[in-house]
């Protein structure tokens, strides 16, 4: 369907025509632009809150480490950017696995992919923010890590940044 889209819209003279193969859900977990009402901005451009998404309130500033790293390199990023947990990702930044807890009080020689906690739940940066922070209220969940279609990390949700947001944001 995508691609006939594309060309009759070509051939009815619009120019600036994407043949996005990977769907709407990738298009707009990656933060491109949409239209129309689900788009949800007000006049003054401010999202509200049903369209609020993941993405909106995302923090990408999150500690990394690789497998063959050890817990003592790891902790040390984590001690200089002021968190608890460290993402294990590929030197493409797909997440393997996180580092945080008990783990993090292990022999500081142990190399990380031998402490990490492998397969966490991530999710995708489309999902609607309002019902996702629901969830997680729910579960009592404090963080989820954030990634794109291709498993590569983009950041971490944090309940009380999303709560924050969602407060902030008009109806």
């Amino acid at each position: 369907m995508s691609p006939r889209a594309a060309c009759r819209l070509e051939s009815l003279g619009f120019t600036q025509v994407y043949d996005y193969t990977t769907g709407l859900a990738d298009w707009t977990a990656n933060g491109l632009p949409t239209e129309g009402k689900q788009a949800g901005v007000t006049r003054e451009g401010v999202v509200c809150r049903d369209a609020l998404r993941v993405r909106d309130a995302v923090r990408s500033d999150i500690a990394t480490c690789r497998l063959q790293d050890t817990l003592g390199s790891a902790k040390e990023r984590l001690d200089s950017a002021g968190q608890r947990q460290c993402v294990v990702t590929s030197e493409d930044g797909v997440v393997l696995g996180r580092l945080r807890g008990q783990a993090l009080e292990g022999d500081p020689d142990a190399a990380v992919e031998d402490l990490m906690e492998s397969g966490p739940t991530t999710i995708r940066p489309d999902v609607s923010l309002a019902e996702f922070t629901k969830h997680m209220r729910a579960k009592s969940v404090a963080s989820v890590l954030v990634t794109a279609s291709t498993g590569q990390l983009i950041g971490v949700l944090y309940r009380k940044d999303a709560e924050e947001k969602l407060r902030m944001a008009p109806e």
